[in-house]
C-alpha cells in the first residue's frame, strides 16, 4: 500500500521470516558481489529456499522466487522467476 514502506520495514514485513521475504541470505553484498557468478548465486538461493534447504534462513513455506539481476557491458538485464510445482 502507498505510503506504508516505513511503516512496514519497521514491522519486519521485508525480513526473511516476515510477510514478503526480502534478501534471506543477506543480499549480494554479503558474498562480495563476485561479478559474474552473481546471477548464479541468486538462482542457488532460490533454489535452495523453494527445495526447503536454505538452512539458518529459511523463509517458512517458500513457493514463489525473483531474481533480478543486471550489468555486463551493454547494460544487460535479467529477471527470472521460480516456482514450486503444484
Amino acid at each position: 500500500e502507498r505510503g506504508k514502506a516505513a511503516e512496514e520495514l519497521k514491522n519486519g514485513t521485508f525480513n526473511w521470516d516476515g510477510e514478503t521475504a526480502v534478501n534471506p541470505s543477506g543480499g549480494l553484498k554479503s558474498f562480495g558481489h563476485p561479478i559474474g557468478s552473481t546471477g548464479c548465486r541468486m538462482l542457488t538461493e532460490i533454489t535452495k529456499q523453494l527445495q526447503g534447504r536454505a538452512e539458518g534462513r529459511q523463509v517458512p513455506d517458500a513457493k514463489i522466487g525473483l531474481c533480478h539481476n543486471l550489468g555486463g557491458a551493454f547494460s544487460v538485464c535479467s529477471v527470472t522467476v521460480l516456482g514450486q510445482r503444484d
